[in-house]
């Protein structure tokens, strides 16, 4: 089973820093494209930002110059440095993969975690 572990929300003052975490453990072969979305109270989920197996990376243009994603390709991780953080930031974070494992590809996510920015 092929599953991911996110880690490292919390709650911040405007303007502050945070980091997110996402661990793929499990029978991977390799992975494609990670992503972490955000879903706030009452709004559909959205894609915050993006990274492919090469390293091309793409950012919803709200977080444009504040979030940069980056990989570990070796230890199948995804990270979000989050600066410059706004209320509006405030939603569920999820991490998403595309994965190849043994029995296939498959597209998998991970259980959210929250992130609160306080005004």
């Amino acid at each position: 089973q092929v599953q991911l572990v996110e880690s490292g929300g919390g709650l911040v003052q405007a303007g502050g820093s945070l980091r997110l975490s996402c661990a793929a453990s499990g029978r991977i072969s390799s992975i494609n494209a990670m992503r972490w979305y955000r879903q706030a109270p009452g709004k559909q989920r959205e894609l915050v930002a993006a990274i492919g197996s090469v390293g091309r990376t793409n950012y919803e243009d709200s977080v444009k110059g504040r979030f940069t994603i980056s990989r570990d390709y070796a230890k199948n991780t995804v990270s979000l440095q989050m600066n410059s953080l706004k209320p509006d930031d405030t939603a569920v974070y999820y991490c998403n993969a595309d994965v190849n494992s043994i029995t296939g590809r498959v597209e998998i996510w991970g259980q959210g975690t929250q992130v609160t920015v306080s005004s």
